[in-house]
């Protein structure tokens, strides 16, 4: 039986960090075995929100597929490929912004949100209002059944849907319609209490050694009540407690009684969780280290990802002209 196929992937934002790992990376490592994935380096997207530093797309991108791989993708099962180098996503996306109206891209919830928060929402540019209809294209490009994503990204895969519709009612049945693989994202919270993000400065990159570990993990808020070490603490507000759960969870019960009973005090707690934390990383930076050393084999992956993703867009866009008769 032909497995299913995933396509996912992110904008090039250079050396990943924690949040990243639990929230994208460990789940497209586990779904590899299960689905033929495809992982697309959305360099394009970046254009969206930033027009002014494109030079260094090349060597975020470098960094952020290290570190993919360091994780453990395997370039083999999933390839790994670079949007703007397969130039059919340009021509589809094309294609399918003739098919859906300016006021139904205006009410997409997502682009409205990123507008207000970047303070665009007076001068958007066509090309970010129409970022989904590109991300249509990324998707149907290579026949993806299934998008990962959680709860607040599906109204992305209903447009792709409703896109990809309606090609197939226009020139014949051409695109299969993707559907929302509903996945659990953990939040994994920075030391201040909000989502880990390298723009806030709150992250523990998947590469930092020891010393910058324990530094994050040290400054991170724990209960407010618990002031003395015997004081008894809320594990459940506590931000270490959060990081104990995911890379300690052998002891995590003990650590939460021994919090509750004001046996542990906070500063041992950090210490030990900087401790396992240093100590989930070590395999994976030992990997990083030797795609580090060889960037060649870097290089070599995503040309051969490349290679792969050309061959299944080019096929793509073959029935995409037979269906419409031009192209």
């Amino acid at each position: 039986m032909e497995k299913k196929r995933i396509l996912s992937g992110m904008r090039p934002t250079g050396k990943l960090h924690l949040g990243h790992l639990v929230g994208a990376l460990e789940n497209w490592v586990n779904l590899q075995n299960e689905y033929q994935n495809f992982h697309l380096v959305a360099d394009w997207h970046v254009l969206t929100t930033d027009t002014q530093n494109t030079a260094k797309i090349p060597e975020l991108t470098r960094e952020m597929v290290i570190d993919w791989l360091a994780a453990g993708i395997d370039p083999e099962k999933s390839p790994i490929f670079i949007q703007s180098q397969v130039k059919e996503h340009a021509e589809l996306f094309l294609i399918l912004s003739m098919l859906v109206t300016v006021p139904r891209l205006q009410r997409n919830p997502a682009v409205k949100e990123q507008a207000k928060v970047l303070n665009l929402e007076d001068r958007i540019s066509y090309g970010h209002l129409g970022y989904p209809v590109l991300q249509t294209a990324d998707i149907i490009l290579y026949q993806a059944d299934l998008v990962p994503v959680g709860e607040d990204q599906v109204p992305h895969i209903e447009l792709s849907r409703e896109i990809a519709r309606k090609f197939n009612q226009i020139w014949g049945e051409t695109f299969k319609l993707p559907q929302a693989k509903l996945t659990q994202f953990p939040r994994l919270p920075g030391p201040d209490g909000n989502k880990m993000s390298k723009s806030l400065g709150n992250h523990i990159l998947l590469c930092d050694k020891p010393e910058r570990v324990r530094e994050v993990v040290m400054s991170a808020i724990t209960d407010p009540a618990k002031i003395r070490r015997n004081d008894p603490g809320n594990p459940d507000i506590c931000n270490v407690f959060a990081w104990q759960k995911k890379f300690n969870p052998g002891e995590v019960s003990q650590i939460e009684t021994d919090c509750r009973s004001g046996k542990l005090g906070c500063v041992a707690d950090k210490k030990h969780c900087a401790e396992k934390i240093s100590e989930f990383l070590a395999p994976l930076q030992e990997r990083r280290a030797h795609f580090e050393k060889f960037q060649d084999e870097v290089e070599d992956v995503i040309r051969y990802g490349n290679e792969r993703a050309r061959i299944e867009a080019a096929n793509t866009m073959e029935k995409v002209h037979q269906a419409m008769g031009i192209g």
